[in-house]
């Protein structure tokens, strides 16, 4: 039968891209979308996970494997180009992390489970990654990776990718070997992982590179045939590294005392290596040298790009994207770069990233999000150029409650110019808004023009929501980044309310009706905007946050085996350790001026529960007013559709009662 007629009812329909233009058939025009905000969606419906989250194409392009929540089902569903289902699996409550096509009728599923850890390990919960082989037909059985083997863990440590070899398919993944103990029994032994290769039809493995040494991490690359091409070696104490090939020769080496070094992929032809080494100046650079040995020549030092493309069968380069206001792919065969360019300017009134592609570039996955555009999903049949929409993220959700969004530049106290996300609430003109400042997590990371469930879910009841890209933030250059070395609490703090008073002294919002909302590092920050901070905010929601510097700074070494270059890594972030307890919000729970709601995931394996429970008993000593809500079962990444949803509700209930917006 047609995949799911209720759903598809909703879709766009199908598309064709004529020359260079998109036609869409069903969307609403714009003068429609911006005439009526009435019947604003429930908050239910930014909050729960997408009814799509991420699709693949198989290898011919002739199957698609799509994520989807359906009738509040979440399913792993297959279905050809004309919509026809071939299979559903049910991962419902699952913490589904990625999904691959083995050929053309199997799925290699990978997910995660939280485990509380005995005293064997550093920390007390871990996240681990558990693969299975789906087979379409349900009938020939699946197969678990490491699954039916005594002497190996059910879990894998790494995905080195898949390659077929004579017609048969194997993927390649880190193993994590058990020994007997004097009772005969298989137990652990240490965390560093082999190198196996598994038979994707029957599950037979086999190793084919060795663990590293104690105080040493590997990494490998596979290459076509399925061989180990490239070693990686690192010591954790010395930083010493060093790179072989598969003759087990050095052919590139260094020394980099954070431990920030590693490798990217092979090079285009597969004859080369590309791999990153991090100097004392803390400056990144990218470099490539032959498999055979040679001097290391710098990697595509003349071009500036944000993503590399890979050949997903073969492990070799095919490709990268232009970074910029308006960035391209570019491929290494000419008429992919082509065509990729015609798919791009067809879709170039939205943000758009094309997600997969089959071999040969033939059919491509297109993935948009836009003012007006929820997240729209799209197959594109290269050789006809005609588009095909499939699936809508968030069908409750009409163009016309789409919040607009846009880049706002400003410039920090200190003269460093800077930018973040300006999302608006429909239907209100932007002036004097109340403002929601929605800092990001990382903190090296940053926010983009993209339709955003939480900026929106804000959005939509009256907010304006800005997200700043504060220094040590990922969208500029490296020295933007290492100038918030140092800078939690400090700089890095001033450079959110910074942003406020630039859309203050615009005037889109009312700086006297503000609330700083965030998760992790952007967590930590709505705390410390209140805390170390004052007399800025009505309130601040933290979600998962890091409450104590030094705390965070002794979990992350002890997590890491206490390896040395860990610490300095660690120590160069987060600079003088002497600041630390100053900037810990934790630590000023009786400067609190505005109230405050914690939430926090019970799973959390990235920042501990503990962080919150010591939170809310500093506030509860100052009788601070203040909120904590307990996610039970969830991890930091909210990948629960019920537990992501009270947050969201908790979140938001929080603001209108201390910051109305109307």
């Amino acid at each position: 039968m047609h995949i799911f007629g209720q759903v598809f009812r909703k879709i766009l329909g199908i598309a064709a891209i004529i020359g260079l233009a998109l036609t869409w058939t069903t969307m609403p025009t714009a003068a429609a979308a911006r005439s009526s905000v009435a019947d604003v969606p429930p908050l239910s419906a930014y909050g729960q996970l997408p009814e799509i989250e991420n699709a693949a194409l198989s290898p011919s392009g002739n199957r698609i494997a799509a994520l989807m929540t359906v009738r509040d089902k979440r399913l792993l569903v297959t279905f050809d180009p004309d919509g026809q289902v071939l299979s559903r699996t049910n991962v419902d409550e699952m913490k589904v992390r990625s999904f691959d096509w083995v050929g053309e009728d199997r799925l290699l599923l990978t997910y995660s489970v939280t485990e509380d850890l005995g005293y064997a390990f550093a920390a007390d919960k871990h996240e681990f990654s558990i693969a299975a082989v789906i087979p379409l037909d349900n009938a020939s059985g699946g197969v678990t990776i490491f699954g039916d083997q005594r002497d190996l863990a059910t879990t894998i440590f790494g995905n080195y990718g898949m390659r077929q070899i004579d017609g048969r398919w194997y993927g390649f993944f880190g193993a994590l070997e058990l020994a007997r103990d004097v009772r005969n029994q298989y137990v652990f032994q240490h965390g560093r992982p082999f190198l196996y290769r598994v038979d994707l039809l029957d599950g037979t493995t086999k190793r084919i590179a060795l663990a590293a040494r104690t105080d040493h991490d590997n990494d490998w690359l596979v290459d076509a045939d399925g061989e180990v091409a490239v070693t990686y070696d690192i010591n954790r104490n010395s930083g010493r590294w060093d790179i072989r090939n598969a003759d087990r020769d050095v052919i590139a080496q260094g020394r980099t005392i954070s431990g920030r070094s590693g490798l990217i992929g092979l090079g285009k032809d597969g004859q080369s290596v590309i791999y990153y080494e991090t100097n004392e100046q803390n400056q990144t650079f990218r470099y490539e040298v032959p498999l055979t040995g040679g001097t290391p020549e710098r990697f595509l030092s003349d071009v500036a790009y944000d993503r590399l493309y890979f050949d997903d069968f073969t492990g070799h380069l095919t490709g990268y994207r232009e970074e910029g206001s308006d960035p391209k792919p570019v491929f290494y065969d000419e008429q992919h770069t082509i065509a990729a360019g015609r798919i791009q300017r067809a879709f170039e009134a939205f943000n758009m990233d094309m997600m997969d592609w089959s071999e040969g570039l033939g059919h491509v996955i297109v993935r948009t999000t836009g003012s007006g555009d929820s997240g729209s999903w799209f197959t594109v049949d290269v050789a006809n150029f005609a588009a095909r929409a499939f699936a809508y993220e968030r069908t409750a959700i009409e163009p016309q409650h789409v919040g607009e969004f846009s880049t706002f530049e400003y410039t920090a106290s200190d003269g460093m110019e800077m930018d973040g996300i300006l999302t608006l609430p429909p239907g209100r003109d932007p002036a004097n808004l109340p403002v929601v400042m929605l800092p990001h997590g990382g903190p090296h990371s940053y926010d983009v023009e993209h339709f955003d469930w939480w900026a929106q879910a804000f959005a939509s009841r009256g907010y304006a929501v800005f997200q700043p890209n504060f220094r040590g933030s990922t969208n500029r250059d490296g020295a933007f980044r290492r100038a918030g070395y140092g800078e939690w609490g400090g700089k890095m703090q001033t450079d959110i309310s910074d942003g406020m008073a630039a859309l203050a002294e615009a005037g889109i919002v009312d700086p006297e009706r503000a609330c700083i909302v965030g998760a992790s590092y952007g967590g930590y920050a709505a705390l410390a905007g209140v805390t170390l901070q004052q007399g800025l905010y009505r309130c601040a929601v933290a979600v998962a946050p890091v409450t104590d510097i030094r705390r965070m700074y002794r979990e992350d070494y002890q997590a890491s085996g206490q390896v040395r270059t860990t610490r300095m890594a660690l120590r160069e972030q987060l600079g003088d350790p002497d600041i630390w307890d100053e900037r810990s919000p934790e630590r000023f729970a009786e400067r609190a001026d505005a109230p405050i709601m914690l939430i926090h995931g019970k799973d959390d394996s990235v920042v501990p529960y503990i962080h919150s429970v010591k939170m809310a008993d500093a506030l509860d000593d100052e009788d601070k007013p203040h909120e904590f809500v307990t996610l039970e079962g969830e991890d930091h990444w909210l990948s629960l559709s019920e537990t992501r949803q009270l947050m969201l509700n908790s979140a938001v209930a929080f603001v209108q009662e201390h910051n109305p917006a109307d």
